[in-house]
């Protein structure tokens, strides 16, 4: 899988050779030797799949995701106790399953700590997978998606080996190449757990015949597990390592775990960038670090981030959009009220960045994405 490293525009021209490749079991080579000509568009990310309309993280959403457009979804992964890699935004489980309603797991109740953020309640890493596999997801945000909570206790949490056979089966249906984004989530936590999320991880990539084809693009917020894999995997035509990273003072969690000082305000000067181009491909700052609000809620000027991180030969890759009010910016409103979707104003305020020349972006309906790109 190694060879030339495909540009922005023969990255995504995958879908347009996968019709006669998935017709042949996705036999061949899905991605194509040298970049086609035409201008690329942005990419949609499904940001936990299409978490607006469904529970997150869970093939429904995966589902409706690549049934709405979406060019990749997004699997963020962590640790079962017993070391299996599942879609779970964090490591703590009770704002989406229903564990907190389970009297057989009461005694697991914990207050942890992990990347800076304290928790009382259940924790990924102290179930194995089959009690895992006995919850049932439900909606993180109820007010604001009840469709999505409609769907409440249907659905199971599902690992990672389970969410690359369902897109690789949705692929082969519907004829196109879906990518995946997955996000390796607290590694610095569960390596020191004994529970390492990386040599797993590659092994499930190296296991399937369909990540080791289809775009893959590799998400963290932490620096170091970047940069091992990047020695470990090198360059290959359907792999992306993409830094994740906050604002303002704070260090990544491996930094700070080491006594580092780097912070990801420092991450995002032109040095930084030019530093995390040596082992990244996608720079993949918040939207609001691209464009911030002003004190009255309204989009104000753009910072120099977008071209920087260009000049840096980084691709740029944001997070998140959010359908609802009480996300969108206050240019975009409407009278709905904070937990009102607003299709409207969502696609208005994608485009404002799309100006920027995104690459691509991460949003929780793919489908107001896709109409966002098409102008």
């Amino acid at each position: 899988m190694t060879g030339r490293y495909l540009s922005r525009r023969g990255f995504i021209a995958a879908a347009t050779k996968t019709a006669a490749a998935t017709a042949a079991g996705l036999a061949g080579t899905l991605l194509p030797a040298a970049a086609p000509a035409g201008p690329a568009r942005p990419l949609v990310f499904a940001h936990r799949g299409a978490s607006a309309l469904r529970p997150e993280h869970t093939l429904a959403a995966y589902a409706k995701a690549i049934a709405d457009g979406a060019d990749f979804v997004e699997p963020d992964l962590v640790s079962t106790r017993d070391g299996v890699l599942v879609a779970r935004h964090e490591a703590f489980l009770a704002e989406t399953t229903d564990v907190a309603k389970r009297p057989e797991f009461a005694s697991r109740r914990v207050r942890k700590t992990i990347d800076g953020d304290t928790h009382e309640g259940w924790f990924v890493d102290d179930f194995t997978l089959a009690e895992l596999k006995t919850l049932r997801a439900i909606e993180r945000i109820p007010a604001s998606r009840p469709e999505s909570a409609s769907y409440d206790g249907m659905f199971q949490v599902v690992t990672f080996e389970e969410v690359i056979d369902f897109v690789a089966a949705q692929s082969a249906t519907i004829g196109r190449v879906i990518g995946l984004v997955p996000e390796l989530k607290h590694s610095t936590y569960f390596a020191r757990a004994g529970l390492p999320l990386e040599e797993r991880f590659m092994a499930t990539l190296a296991a399937h015949e369909y990540t080791r084809r289809a775009p893959v693009e590799i998400q963290s917020f932490e620096v170091a597990n970047l940069r091992m894999l990047r020695e470990k995997l090198g360059k290959r035509t359907n792999l992306r390592l993409m830094q994740l990273v906050g604002v303002g003072p704070v260090k990544p969690s491996d930094v700070a775990a080491t006594g580092g000082s780097l912070t990801y305000a420092e991450m995002a000067t032109p040095a930084g960038l030019r530093e995390i181009a040596r082992y990244a491909d996608v720079f993949s700052p918040p939207t609001r670090a691209l464009i911030p609000l002003a004190k009255d809620g309204r989009l104000a000027a753009p910072t120099s981030l977008a071209s920087d991180a260009r000049a840096a030969g980084l691709r740029l890759e944001t997070w998140t959009f959010r359908p609802e009010n009480r996300f969108i910016a206050a240019d975009f409103r409407d009278g709905g009220g904070e937990h009102a979707r607003n299709e409207a104003g969502s696609i208005a305020e994608m485009r404002r960045y799309l100006e920027l020349g995104l690459d691509g972006f991460f949003t929780d309906d793919p489908a107001l994405g896709v109409k966002a790109v098409a102008g």
